[in-house]
């Protein structure tokens, strides 16, 4: 029996693939709830690094309330423009003065923002395309004390909240988490018409995906109307291409479906997000922590991104429920679906959960007995070296939305 109060009990033996009905999201990193994810976790990784770099530590800080506020365009075939910037407030707590040290908290902040729209979203000219703000409040006392001190080697939960996570993914999963990732990696590379904002939707019913693809054209790179209709296209045949790769399931793409191309009414933008034009955003309204929304599976509503890796729960188990779950499957053999939920109490070692809930869909002929050993040991070791996910994260190493 684990110290560590982990829980591993069967479930409905329907995995999410057997379900009738699956609806998968992913909203693309130009989208403005994921501008604000970004954002918030490159402000929360660069203050993390300077903490460690001036005072040896990562002190108290969350950056998980940015806000993006939407501007006005006016796009054009060949190249429009923005008339009324967007703007992004970077909403949060930091520690600003320790043992005699004053720490730019809001310096650093912009920083980063910079740094993350010019190398996401290149279309977004800094301080004039975008205005982002800063207003970071100093920490409370109370939270502050329960991050912890030097000589404590394991931090306390600051908050009593809980993460989700789950294994495999399904097919619908892998071609909206893929899709999205591949538009926004070699397909744009070689198509700058195809911005940053790609939302896609997937729903499958019995054996049947379809695909719905939303996708900002940057008009700097549309010259006419025939050339929109060519670059949605090409999308929508780029997209059906990397759904072959995940699925033998009948696939139907959509891409663009509110555009009325008589009437001249497309999904065109100046800077390749909708953010430009009317489409507000704010942290933890997007992708979950393992890049996707999925209604058919359990989640939490934890903003994921701008918490502080140290011993903010609604990071930390929201990304180690999701490693244990994929950990299992790749490791226990006879495991068709398998569900994590980690649960804290405020002041509690991150390493002893509340609860540590595994559900697990077994193959038929494999009983719960025969895996919940190596299922219990892989989530106890997790458990174990959970500050690992700390370090990873403030390398960079590990993706939040």
């Amino acid at each position: 029996m684990s110290e560590r109060n982990i829980r591993v009990e069967p479930i409905d033996r329907r995995a999410v693939e057997d379900q009738e009905v699956e609806i998968v999201e992913r909203k693309g990193i130009g989208h403005p709830d994921s501008i604000c994810d970004g954002i918030a976790e490159s402000v929360a990784g660069a203050l993390a690094r300077e903490y460690i770099d001036r005072v040896g530590k990562v002190l108290h800080f969350n950056t998980d309330e940015t806000q993006l506020v939407a501007g006005e365009a006016a796009p054009a075939f060949g190249g429009g423009e923005v008339v009324d910037p967007i703007y992004v407030l970077i909403v949060g707590r930091a520690t600003k003065h320790y043992e005699g040290q004053t720490i730019p908290t809001e310096r650093i902040a912009l920083t980063a923002a910079r740094e993350y729209l010019e190398s996401e979203i290149p279309q977004l000219e800094f301080g004039e395309d975008v205005v982002v703000d800063v207003k970071l409040g100093e920490g409370s006392g109370d939270l502050q004390e329960v991050f912890g001190e030097d000589e404590v080697q394991v931090p306390m939960a600051n908050d009593t909240s809980f993460g989700v996570g789950h294994a495999p993914l399904s097919e619908t999963e892998e071609i909206v988490l893929n899709a999205e990732r591949r538009l926004n990696g070699e397909f744009a590379a070689e198509n700058p018409y195809l911005g940053p904002d790609v939302k896609i939707m997937g729903k499958r019913e019995g054996d049947t995906i379809d695909v719905t693809v939303a996708a900002a054209m940057v008009d700097e790179y549309v010259p006419d109307m025939d050339a929109y209709v060519d670059a949605v296209e090409s999308v929508r045949e780029y997209v059906a291409e990397v759904a072959a790769d995940y699925t033998d399931r009948e696939v139907n793409v959509h891409v663009n479906t509110a555009d009325d191309v008589e009437q001249g009414s497309i999904y065109l933008t100046v800077t390749g997000t909708s953010a430009e034009q009317g489409d507000d955003g704010s942290v933890g309204r997007g992708n979950r922590a393992n890049g996707l929304i999925t209604p058919n599976r359990s989640m939490s509503m934890e903003a994921t991104s701008g918490k502080n890796p140290v011993n903010h729960i609604g990071k930390i188990y929201n990304l180690l429920s999701t490693e244990i779950a994929e950990e299992v499957v790749g490791e226990v053999d006879g495991i068709r679906d398998l569900r994590v939920r980690l649960l804290s109490q405020i002041g509690r070692p991150i390493d002893r959960p509340h609860v540590a809930d595994i559900h697990v869909v077994t193959e038929d002929g494999v009983e719960l007995s025969d895996v919940e050993a190596e299922v219990t040991a892989i989530a106890d070791e997790r458990l174990a070296t959970v500050t690992d996910v700390t370090r990873r994260v403030i390398e960079g190493d590990l993706t939040t939305f």
